[in-house]
């Protein structure tokens, strides 16, 4: 038999019809002759909430009862689900991390999938049940406990059982209809791709583009899983939301795929550095440890009479590890790693990115971005760039007219 994965978020799963609601799609795909594997999340908001009395209960608390509290809210949708298949007259039964297994790492809260077994779930599916429901975002670590796999998990459980199983198309169905050009909320002129390369999800995935985890897409690329984001609320067919796919598998597409933004960044700049071999690996091997997530990085390098050669060094961060990256920058000076006159840190920047395949063989995009921006009177403070991305950073306030401007330069409203 064909087999199709299928994941349904915490919003598809919110409550009982919701769950009525999804569990008629995966029947549909049965009498169509699939085995299907269902992939779910928590309802939505259950997660928060077990998270809050783990944090209210111990707040220094053992990352492995963390893991065992959190993951039970796929548990219980995962039961639900099938409960409502038996209901619809398919054979189904739920399937917890451990019962596949999904081994992990022993990396609590933040584990990484080491293999999915297929044989128990092939010999259900031989027996004659037609679904699988698994619980999402878990698995079991070499030790015997249960592990999750960080936030946004789910979509990276049912890209991971896509590959392990070798099924025909992933579908990943969420609150939206697809991956479009940019935020619909920032500008109504967005438009929903039918095609994108898996290399510019990643980007835009990493950029600040919520619609999938970072995690699934680069599973879905190395092993070449046809992925698709659809709505849990639409009628859908073959041809609803957005097939993520390799490059080739695209005829022809625009210079730029879509804008991302990120407004939680931060900017720290080291004033007066000395600069001297070996300085970047002290600066940037403390933020490491201290588990500082450092994205674009400038140097600008100067030379003063009386000091020699120094160097101002910026890069941007998470607004929430500013506190780790400033203690980490003060323990290094203190213990004499590095010297600096200054920390400067500017916490109310915005990252704003364009994103497209098609920039590996067009000139131009960076002049057609930043005159765009100037346009707009917007301050440019730091550029980063590789071979299918300009990221930026500016100022805050000036974020969702960076985005429609951008939009609009590049005329991602039209197709082709």
């Amino acid at each position: 038999m064909p087999l199709l994965v299928m994941k349904f978020g915490g919003t598809s799963v919110a409550d009982l019809d919701r769950i009525k609601n999804v569990a008629q799609k995966v029947k549909r795909e049965v009498e169509r002759g699939y085995d299907v594997i269902v992939i779910v999340s928590a309802m939505s908001g259950k997660t928060n909430e077990l998270v809050g009395w783990v944090e209210s209960t111990s707040p220094l608390y053992d990352a492995r009862e963390y893991d065992a509290v959190v993951s039970s809210g796929e548990n219980i949708t995962a039961g639900l689900m099938a409960l409502t298949l038996q209901e619809m007259d398919v054979p189904a039964r739920s399937w917890q991390g451990w019962q596949v297994p999904i081994n992990t790492t022993s990396a609590h809260a933040s584990a990484r999938f080491s293999s999915i077994p297929t044989e128990n779930l092939n010999a259900k599916f031989a027996e004659g049940f037609k679904v699988a429901v698994v619980a999402g975002f878990q698995g079991v670590s070499p030790e015997g406990r249960i592990t999750t796999l960080g936030r946004g998990g789910s979509d990276t459980t049912a890209v991971a059982f896509a590959a392990a199983f070798g099924a025909e198309r992933c579908d990943i169905f969420t609150d939206v209809d697809g991956i479009y050009t940019t935020d619909p909320r920032i500008t109504s002129r967005a438009r929903k791709l039918d095609r994108i390369a898996f290399e510019e999800m990643l980007e835009l995935a990493s950029l600040g583009a919520k619609v999938l985890q970072t995690r699934s897409v680069e599973l879905a690329m190395r092993y070449k899983v046809p992925l698709r984001v659809l709505s849990s609320f639409e009628d859908t067919d073959e041809n609803s939301g957005t097939l993520l796919c390799d490059e080739d598998e695209i005829m022809e597409s625009k210079v730029v795929s879509g804008v991302a933004y990120s407004r939680d960044e931060a900017k720290v700049t080291l004033v007066t550095v000395e600069d001297s071999p070996g300085i970047a690996a002290a600066i940037f091997g403390p933020l490491s440890e201290a588990g500082v997530n450092v994205d674009m990085i400038v140097q600008n390098i100067s030379e003063k009479a009386d000091v020699g050669p120094v160097t101002d060094m910026t890069f941007s961060c998470p607004t929430n590890q500013v506190a780790r990256a400033r203690k980490a920058m003060e323990d290094a000076k203190a213990a004499g790693t590095i010297r600096y006159e200054d920390l400067s840190i500017d916490s109310d920047v915005a990252k704003v990115s364009v994103v497209g395949i098609g920039m590996r063989s067009h000139a131009g995009v960076a002049a057609i971005m930043f005159k765009a921006l100037s346009k707009e009177n917007i301050n440019i403070k730091v550029i980063s760039t590789s071979e299918i991305k300009i990221s930026v950073l500016i100022d805050r306030k000036y974020m969702e007219l960076a985005v429609q401007a951008l939009h609009d330069a590049f005329e991602l409203d039209k197709a082709g």
